[in-house]
């Protein structure tokens, strides 16, 4: 009873299919047109703040908790005068300060933020999503 509306879907689907199916076919060499140089790629673009979700749930849940009001001597987040000298140091020492501690003249950091169960890859994604936030 249903066999022709079936039937119809098929051919439907199977057009369609063919319709998305790939465009570079080999075709005979007499009709093929001359080649055309594809396009450079695009360079990536830099990951931008909102994209570090790591760095960011990070920082949600263990850095925030100094960072946001300044506790202890802690940059505040957002804050270029705050955060452009340790910026400064280089990555390599933001991460060193972040994964280790560090007692400064202007304030202590604990190792992983006080949070033993962080990843080093969390600490650092953490310290680029304030970096980012910072630049």
């Amino acid at each position: 009873m249903h066999k022709p509306l079936n039937v119809l879907a098929i051919a439907a689907l199977a057009f369609f299919l063919t319709a998305c199916g790939d465009k570079n076919q080999a075709t005979p060499a007499a009709s093929a047109p001359a080649p055309v140089a594809a396009p450079a790629p695009a360079p990536a673009a830099p990951v931008a703040v909102a994209d570090n979700a790591v760095g960011k749930s990070t920082f949600n849940n263990t850095c925030a908790l100094c960072h946001a009001s300044g506790a202890a001597g802690a940059p505040k987040t957002g804050d270029k005068a705050d955060w452009g000298p340790r910026i400064a140091q280089g990555k390599d020492t933001l991460y060193k300060h972040a994964l280790e501690g560090f007692n400064g003249a202007k304030g202590a950091m604990p190792a992983r933020g006080g949070s033993t169960t962080l990843s080093d890859d969390q600490v650092k994604a953490a310290v680029d999503y304030m970096v980012g936030l910072a630049s």
